[in-house]
């Protein structure tokens, strides 16, 4: 992988007078020469507050354009930046502190108590709002470094943990050419685009999906400190916005918002989902108001675009995440790490430039993801179809085996969103002491339904083994931040409703 040469000062140089970030809180506009030099300015600030090379400096606010400033800055000083995530308690960000040693941490006001909580001898503090700019406009501009080295650290960003504790995946530089270059491609990114960037930046979409590859590309990037259905309707129906990012529960909340069904949506010509399965109920109601959803798939270990599905296959190949991009090599294998026949499901193995190199001072953590021969271990389960289109079958941890027959929770999940009922659904297995295990389907209803009809609906469209055993109803689920379902934290399994036996 080449190295890279400062982004910023190569982006001012091509197009300093176009703009680069809005804040839609305030209105306020930086074009990529403003970007350019508060990046350098925030750099310097770095250095007079002692950060040295190789230092890492967390970041704990919500969406704003001094993100983007400071993730710059950090890149320009040499050091590594650390976005906390706001929605855990001092209790958790002070492991995730540790682990990292960072020794300044910025803040917003919305944060200002628990990072008052986080203060120490070894960490002090700088808050975003009170009299930041005034201390960066203080400091002259730090000299761009002359390379960007490819395989440095830029920033660390601790994994949501589905499954387990976060660990402090390694991002580089290089990581963030290749998931350009990937992305780029996959949905023809220009320098005419414009991205709305509301995802927590503490998770990779917020980061990568769209934002910072529009910013390498030289496109405007409107930055809202919180999602707003009804405020991304509005910009939609204005024509600001034309390529747009979201999670299934994004989506799900402006298909449920009472102006989804008149707004004008032609402006975006491209809607890219990820994070988890978008649901083929969901993705159909896009497509009746002439939005194709182009599935996905990835994670911050691999940059994190992967898979992404084309306008065409949205319609034509409806639940797909389509082909792997340009700088990825997939495989899919099974539990030998053997290639499976086309058709046949098995877990996915990825080697290319977008793939990290691993986690933060966790070489055991390291070398378990990765096969000895280099190929990092997904534990996403997928299919090939004879097109050249891959389909989600969950994760390798999530798949339960029912009588001897291999379930896929995946599956079950999209044949009760074809319920009229169901508005979400996370099916698991549980033990079953006459099958082994069995499936347990955990609900989302629309106020005052029935659910008697679930397994009957279940048993038209799927294997008896594969109908849930127990049905559960919740008001909602425990969620990472990209607003992925955390299977784990589900409730241990109560008798629940069973309707199937």
């Amino acid at each position: 992988m080449w190295d890279l040469f400062d982004l910023t000062a190569q982006r001012a140089r091509l197009t300093p007078t176009r703009t680069a970030l809005v804040d839609l809180a305030t209105g306020g506009t930086l074009t990529y020469a403003d970007l350019d030099d508060r990046a350098a300015r925030t750099a310097s600030l770095l250095a007079a507050s002692g950060v040295e090379p190789g230092d890492r400096v967390a970041v704990l606010c919500r969406n704003r354009p001094a993100f983007f400033e400071l993730l710059f800055a950090c890149a320009k000083r040499g050091c590594i930046a650390v976005p906390l995530n706001w929605r855990m308690p001092a209790a958790e960000l002070v492991r995730v502190l540790a682990d990292c040693q960072a020794r300044l941490l910025f803040h917003g006001a919305e944060d200002a108590d628990t990072a008052g909580a986080l203060a120490g001898p070894a960490l002090a503090l700088s808050n975003l709002d009170d009299g930041h700019d005034a201390r960066v406009a203080a400091q002259p501009p730090l000299p761009p470094r002359e390379t960007w080295p490819a395989d440095d650290i830029w920033y660390l960003l601790y994994t949501s943990g589905t499954t387990g504790e976060p660990k402090g995946v390694l991002y580089t530089y290089g990581m963030a050419m290749a998931n350009y270059v990937n992305l780029r491609q996959g949905v023809d990114l220009s320098e005419d685009d414009r991205t709305l960037n509301y995802l927590p930046l503490f998770h990779t979409a917020g980061i990568n999906l769209h934002t910072l590859p529009l910013l390498i590309a030289g496109g405007e990037v409107l930055v809202q400190p919180a999602f707003d259905a009804g405020a991304v309707l509005d910009l939609m129906a204005a024509g600001r916005i034309t390529t747009f990012f979201g999670v299934p529960a994004v989506y799900r909340q402006l298909a449920l918002h009472p102006r989804f069904k008149d707004t004008d949506l032609a402006a975006v010509r491209r809607w890219a989902c990820g994070g988890a399965p978008l649901d083929d109920a969901l993705a159909r109601r896009f497509v009746e108001r002439g939005a194709r959803v182009c599935n996905g798939m990835g994670m911050t270990e691999t940059g994190p675009t992967l898979f992404l599905n084309d306008p065409e296959g949205a319609t034509a190949k409806v639940g797909a995440i389509g082909k792997p991009q340009m700088l990825c090599r997939v495989r899919v294998v099974d539990d030998s790490g053997r290639d499976v026949p086309v058709g046949h499901v098995g877990e996915v193995w990825v080697k290319g430039a977008a793939v990290t190199p691993g986690y933060w001072r966790q070489p055991v953590a390291t070398a378990a993801a990765f096969s000895p021969d280099g190929w990092l271990r997904t534990g996403d389960l997928v299919r090939q179809d004879s097109d050249g289109y891959y389909y989600p079958a969950g994760r390798l941890k999530e798949m339960f085996i029912s009588g001897g027959e291999n379930v896929y929770p995946v599956e079950v999940e999209n044949a009760l969103l074809r319920h009229p009922a169901v508005l979400e659904v996370a099916v698991v297995g549980v033990p079953d002491p006459a099958w082994g295990e069995v499936g347990q389907a955990h609900v989302r209803v629309h106020p005052g339904t029935d659910i008697d009809s679930l397994a009957r609906h279940c048993r038209s469209l799927l294997a008896g083994y594969k109908v849930p055993r127990h049905f559960v109803l919740v008001d909602d689920f425990p969620r990472t931040a990209a607003g992925k379902i955390q299977k784990h934290r589900l409730a241990a399994p109560p008798p629940g409703l069973d309707l199937a036996s």
